[in-house]
């Protein structure tokens, strides 16, 4: 399999990786710079057999072996920068994983490749297309969900496709099904047209164990009413305050879509940043 195949099959199976490319090579060795490999941990399900998963080869013996170990080590810790791995393929160099007698010298770039956030917008109006708008900029898995199809239909959305982010779209009559669809660690940010959809999410999501993060679009006012509903729906008060409500930028005044969007983002990314560095 291709080395873009498998980076996007990855992707699309929220499995981080390690893409390592040959970037230099000084006298003989067993793969040309731009050799690629791409290295997981294994599928969920197929634990017990090797550490990690690999296509590709950059040369094999101890250059190889000493890449998947690194690449291990990193699938192991938080996301960082690329680094690079220089190893002499010499009977004299000191080696783990068996000589390598070349003689030769390899450079190797490590670039993580982690899982993108989940982020699932419910309502796709003025604020939650602005907001799509610019979460559609990050590297992001991107849930668009609305009860009304002409929402989220291939025209409204179609500026958001030269973005990085990945889009899915969702037409959901009952939009608090997609809570069950999208991935573990998912931020929901609830903002539809309607008040009784926006309870009938709030009330879903208090109810799901796999969510990060729900925040609710709303005034004082709509968020005591929302407290005092939920209560009545049998929810405990720990379980409510998981709502964020108001959700954005407080400093950031202003009623107009956009603005309110670029105060949602700019708090999200924050707190995506620090869950990324662990402050």
């Amino acid at each position: 399999m291709h080395w873009p195949t498998v980076v996007e099959r990855l992707r699309r199976e929220r499995r981080a990786g390690v893409l390592v490319t040959v970037t230099e090579v000084r006298g003989h060795a067993p793969r040309e710079a731009g050799a690629k490999m791409v290295v997981a941990l294994p599928a969920p399900g197929t634990e017990g057999g090797a550490p990690v998963q690999a296509w590709g080869t950059i040369g094999g013996g101890n250059l190889e072996e000493t890449a998947l170990a690194r690449a291990a080590e990193l699938l192991a810790g938080p996301p960082g920068p690329p680094e690079s791995l220089t190893l002499q393929l010499s009977d004299r160099a000191r080696t783990e994983h068996g000589r390598q007698c070349c003689g030769g010298e390899v450079t190797l770039l490590l670039e993580q490749l982690p899982v993108p956030a989940a982020i699932a917008i419910f309502g796709m109006g003025h604020v939650g297309l602005e907001l799509a708008r610019i979460l559609s900029r990050q590297d992001v898995e991107l849930h668009l969900v609305d009860s009304r199809a002409d929402r989220v239909d291939g025209g409204l959305l179609a500026s958001l496709d030269d973005g990085p982010a990945s889009i899915h779209p969702h037409h959901a009559p009952l939009p608090e099904l997609v809570l069950a669809e999208v991935p573990p660690g998912t931020h929901v940010l609830v903002m539809t047209h309607d008040h009784a959809e926006d309870f009938a999410l709030c009330d879903a999501a208090l109810r799901c164990e796999h969510l990060a993060s729900v925040g609710l679009i709303g005034s004082a006012a709509k968020w005591r009413r929302f407290q005092q509903g939920l209560a009545v729906e049998g929810h405990p008060a720990a379980a409510i305050a998981r709502i964020q409500c108001p959700i954005g930028r407080p400093e950031l005044v202003g009623k107009d879509p956009a603005t309110i969007a670029v105060g949602v983002a700019a708090d999200l990314l924050s707190r995506l940043a620090s869950v990324r560095t662990g402050s």
